[in-house]
């Protein structure tokens, strides 16, 4: 008879939105194992597209990506009824101060710089889902 691997609940859904392919993927290694439910998009119109079809928790969104920006994807966000509640942390190499201010002037909840650490995106997305909750 086969087990299932994890039997515990899934605590809060989370989309990536991401270009760059291997950062997703490390991303989703992190988060999964500790019973996070992910999805991702590596485009922003494909990201809108995922979010809007499932409604998640957070959403972890890159600036720099081809086509549709993070910043134009976190404005539909915000000017769309159904999803302009979810918060959004902005993970992006754009680290100068006005791009932190314009982003968080854009609706977003958090700004992390990349390179990242993942114990510090991971204390953001645990202080968010924990307000949220609260």
């Amino acid at each position: 008879m086969d087990t299932p691997k994890n039997t515990t609940p899934v605590k809060f859904k989370i989309t990536i939105v991401d270009d760059e392919k291997e950062l997703v993927k490390t991303i989703r290694d992190l988060l999964e194992p500790r019973n996070f439910e992910v999805s991702y998009a590596y485009n922003g119109v494909d990201g809108l597209a995922v979010i809007r079809g499932q409604i998640p928790d957070l959403v972890i969104l890159d600036i720099m990506m081809p086509g549709m920006d993070g910043r134009d994807v976190l404005i539909e966000l915000k000017n769309s009824a159904d999803t302009k509640n979810i918060p959004v942390i902005m993970l992006t190499a754009k680290d100068e101060q006005f791009e932190v201010d314009y982003g968080m002037e854009l609706g977003a909840y958090s700004y992390v710089t990349k390179p990242y650490q993942a114990r510090h995106l991971l204390k953001h997305i645990e202080k968010i889902l924990e307000t949220k909750n609260a």
